[in-house]
């Protein structure tokens, strides 16, 4: 009996092949939309305190960098589509061309980037998975703040006060978080896959 039920669930959803591609991507930008929701405004700056970053981060380092490039690419095509995907519910392609647009831009990269440390095994320890999740968050803020200077039209330092500096603790603490929990996350889509 235990044959024919893994028989049957094996016949209604495979675990190999683009099937699993596809609900991996899409599992993915799940993650991000729903950490998206994990939003604080600021009153000073129109970049929210959000939970985006670490869950771009465990995307990027658990699908890899192809699958981790198009899960953000499809959160970033949802978002823009009109489904409330960003942070505090947003969405339209005006939050894409806003002020924080940069930094969703920069999940794509940083889940790309971080993707492809982790299948040169930067993953693999603790301290070597924070050395690529940093350089993930590195590429948000280049992306982020160059973006947000440009659409602001104010001074390197208003727009450094408003983009990164209040963000850097919270983030240094996403990346320990999330080089924690990817253990589990590997495991997930292990039994995903299988």
């Amino acid at each position: 009996m235990q044959t024919q039920a893994a028989t049957l669930r094996l016949a209604i959803l495979p675990r190999s092949g683009l099937l699993t591609d596809a609900l991996l991507v899409a599992g993915g930008t799940v993650f991000v939309a729903l950490a998206a929701q994990v939003s604080i405004k600021l009153g000073f700056t129109p970049v929210p305190l959000t939970g985006q970053t670490f869950a771009v981060l465990v995307v990027g380092s658990v699908l890899g960098s192809t699958r981790g490039a198009l899960s953000l690419l499809l959160y970033l095509a949802v978002g823009a589509a009109g489904i409330p995907v960003y942070a505090q519910h947003r969405h339209g392609w005006s939050v894409f061309t806003g002020a924080t647009g940069g930094y969703i831009v920069g999940f794509v990269v940083a889940a790309t980037l971080t993707g492809w440390l982790a299948e040169r095994n930067w993953d693999k320890s603790f301290s070597s998975s924070i050395a690529a999740m940093l350089t993930g968050t590195v590429v948000i803020y280049a992306c982020g703040v160059t973006w947000l200077h440009h659409f602001l039209g104010v001074s390197w330092g208003t727009t450094l006060n408003d983009g990164l500096y209040p963000f850097v603790p919270g983030d240094i603490l996403k990346v320990y978080l999330a080089a924690a929990v990817l253990p589990g996350a590997w495991r997930l889509v292990d039994r995903i896959r299988r």
